[in-house]
Order: C-alpha cells, then structure tokens, then sequence
C-alpha cells in the first residue's frame, strides 16, 4: 500500500509538469516570451496562498512529538554518518543527469538538428502525460520486484529510451522516447520513495525524506554542464548530434550498472551484518 501512497502522490506531482508546458507554449505564441516567466511566479504564488489558507497537516492518535531543533541536527548529521544512504543517493543522481536533459538539450536539439518549427513545449507535454495516466497502474503491475530493483529498472529504462531519438531523429521519435522515459521514471519514482521511507528509522523519517531529494539537485547541477559539453562537442565540432543521445544512455546505463552492484555487495552486506 505504501508503494500505492507515493504512486498517488506522483501522479499529482505530474499535472503541474504537464500543465507547464502546456500553459508556457500557449502563453509564448500568443504573448511575448517574458510573459512565461511571469506565469511562472504568478503560479507559485497562487500555491504558495492556497496552501496558507487550505492545507492542514493531519495528525495521527499514535503519532510522536515533533522533534526539537536540536534532534534535527542530530538526525541529520546520523543521516550524513550512513555512507551506505549517502553512497545510494550520489549513486542515484546518475538517474537525474539523464532525466533533466528533456528539458535541457532536448528542446535544443530539435530546434538546431530536428525541426526549428517544432512546438518543443507540446512535445515536453509525453512525459508526464504518460506519468498521470499510467503511474498507478505501472506500479500495480510491479509491486512484486523489491524497491531496488524497480529502481534499477526504471534507471535502465530511462537511459535506453533516448536510443530511440538517437537511432531515429525526428519529431514524432523524440516523442516517443520521452513516453519511454516516462515508463522508466513511473517503474523507479514510487518505489525510490517507498524505499528511502523504509530506511529511516522512527522518529527520522522527515530527515531520511528530505535527503530523497538530494540526487534531483545533484543531478540538476551536473547535468546542465554535462549536457552543454556533449551538444557543443557532437553538434558543433564533430557534427555528430545524434551521439548526443548515446552520450546519455551511457551516463544512465552507468548509473544502473552502479545501483545493481551497490545491490549486490554494499546493500546486502549490510543487510547480513545487521
């Protein structure tokens, strides 16, 4: 049921990535572009009141007392002690260098080397159509592999879809590709999130969950450099775009290749040591 819980919560999460796009295309052909950035804040600040004036946090008869500030910093520095957690998560943020590069190069890309008339926006829309429409019952469908195997799969199946762009350039190949990469990111993302949540000890689950973002901004700081390195070097001086794209999947079969073998050695030893 847990594995369930964060599908929900995911698919939430979604609509406001579909929405984006979605909003900020119809908003830059109509309106100039700066028009979508003030959409941008206009939207954060909307939730930011809605959440102020709606949400309640729920409480539970047998929930603990909210930790003090000190027992924060305390959870957080045991957190930082775990070098298996912490080796995890660097490890992990292989998969968000992959991810982030449809919103990074890809639209570029199409742009320079696919389609410079192509609504790029309409395209980014696959991802998390798919993810809205099929997070629920993708997860149902897995809910037997164990936690770190989903998550090895879906990096696995992440990093081969932009294959299909790399072999096949074209529009239409582009959005077929994202809809793969959604499939990995709906096998991996629940159960990434049901599995930090299991590794938290009580009392630590806030820390350990707030450590689960930590790979999202490792890999939102990497893969910007990464990505402008591999579309300069195959677009521009070897005039080779579409090893763009094998550039990628290396990165996150790596990744993949890393968390299976963090699976069978670091993980399962400590689990026989436990």
């Amino acid at each position: 049921m847990r594995s369930i819980g964060y599908s929900i919560y995911y698919t939430l999460v979604n609509i406001g990535s579909f929405m984006g796009p979605f909003l900020a295309g119809w908003v830059h052909s109509r309106m100039r572009v700066e028009n979508v950035f003030r959409l941008a804040a206009l939207s954060v600040f909307l939730m930011f009141i809605a959440v102020l004036v709606f949400f309640r946090e729920p409480q539970r008869s047998d929930e603990q007392s909210t930790a003090s500030l000190a027992q924060v910093g305390r959870n957080f520095l045991t957190v930082l002690g775990n070098w298996r957690f912490v080796l995890f998560l660097l490890i992990f943020s292989g998969y968000w260098i992959v991810f982030w590069q449809q919103y990074l190069i890809l639209p570029v890309y199409i742009h320079d080397y696919v389609d410079a008339s192509a609504n790029t926006e309409l395209i980014l829309i696959a991802d998390p159509l798919i993810v809205i429409t099929l997070t629920v019952a993708v997860n149902a469908l897995t809910r037997r592999i164990p936690p770190l195997p989903a998550i090895t799969l879906g990096t696995l199946v992440t990093a081969l879809a932009w294959l299909i762009l790399g072999l096949h350039p074209h529009v239409w190949t582009a959005v077929v590709a994202l809809m793969v990469v959604a499939l990995g990111e709906i096998i991996q993302s629940p159960r990434y999130y049901e599995y930090v949540s299991r590794l938290a000890p009580p009392g630590q689950q806030g820390t350990y969950m707030g450590f689960a973002f930590l790979p999202i901004g490792i890999g939102s700081l990497i893969a910007g450099k990464f990505g402008g390195v591999i579309i300069h070097h195959f677009g521009e001086v070897t005039h080779q775009p579409e090893r763009i794209w094998w550039a990628v999947t290396g990165v996150g079969v790596a990744t993949a290749a890393l968390l299976w073998i963090y699976d069978k050695t670091v993980r399962t030893s400590a689990a026989s040591t436990s």
